[in-house]
């Protein structure tokens, strides 16, 4: 069934009463709460790492689907609905997929999921079928199919330590860039898509995945430190490319966080942008610096 209008919500929202802000710093966060749940999520990721890669498969599973729902209530705003249910059955099919079958398994899963979404929404009526399947599929792509790349990378030989190299580089690259841009950021690097993003910033960014790299991947998967430097100062532009991408959709549909649910840091999706398009990158990378 077709949804109520987006406006109607919009102005719902925009008639609710006021709230004080909560205090923030230079960046635009409040910190402590900020921190707070970064360290919790950090927690649980480790957890499941720990516990068995199972476990870490079922995170990836319930991430996208969080990862889904936020992203059909943002694009909602811009009146697209994607059918929730098809594609969030896709995205946990594509992830379980990946992990057992590999990639050939990952793209069968995804052109399935498509289908799926195509035959949902035409049952449903023609009437805007084809931008609401449009929505469906952009949601596939970005996060479900780039996160399946986490179960390919988990399934392999030392998929645990893999996975862990990928995290710590990639969330240094918000550390670093986070850090920098407080005490050294004066020249905006995309004022129109993310205000508080600076050069300064992004200097911060690719030192502090380099040098993570150039530390992780020798204790880790016996590469070499000037491999891991490299693939840090590989990954920090990436990680800040998908950082833009999710500001351009988000000043396009005119909200300023994919959802609420994580104090301090808005949506999930707020978080995973930078972490989903570097899986790929660091997939290829991590199999050529310790092949099977």
């Amino acid at each position: 069934m077709i949804e109520p209008e987006f406006a109607t919500r919009r102005s719902a929202r925009a008639a609710a009463p006021a709230t004080a802000p909560a205090p923030t710093g230079r960046a635009g966060r409040n910190l402590p709460v900020a921190i707070a749940t970064g360290v919790g999520l950090g927690a649980a990721a480790a957890a499941a790492l720990v516990i068995h890669p199972v476990a870490f498969v079922v995170v990836i599973c319930i991430a996208m689907v969080v990862a889904v729902w936020e992203m059909r209530q943002a694009l909602s705003e811009g009146g697209l609905f994607a059918p929730f249910v098809p594609v969030a059955i896709g995205a946990v099919s594509m992830t379980v997929a990946a992990y057992l079958r590999g990639a050939e398994a990952l793209v069968f899963a995804a052109a399935l999921t498509l289908v799926a979404t195509l035959i949902w929404r035409v049952a449903d009526g023609l009437a805007g079928a084809l931008r609401d399947v449009g929505a469906g599929a952009l949601i596939l792509l970005y996060p479900c199919l780039l996160a399946g790349f986490a179960a390919l990378m988990l399934a392999e030989p030392q998929g645990q330590w893999r996975i862990l190299v990928f995290i710590l580089i990639t969330i240094c690259s918000d550390i670093g860039g986070y850090a920098f841009g407080v005490l050294f950021g004066k020249h905006p690097m995309a004022p129109k898509l993310s205000p508080k993003k600076s050069w300064e910033g992004f200097a911060g960014s690719v030192l502090s995945c380099a040098a993570v790299g150039a530390i992780v991947i020798p204790l880790t998967l016996d590469g070499l430190w000037w491999q891991g430097a490299i693939l840090g100062a590989l990954t920090a532009p990436v990680a800040t490319i998908g950082d833009l991408i999710e500001s351009s959709l988000k000043r396009n549909l005119g909200i300023k966080d994919m959802s609420n649910i994580l104090p301090g840091h808005g949506g999930l999706m707020d978080r995973l942008d930078s972490l989903v398009l570097v899986i790929p990158l660091m997939w290829v990378a991590l199999r050529i610096i310790a092949p099977h």
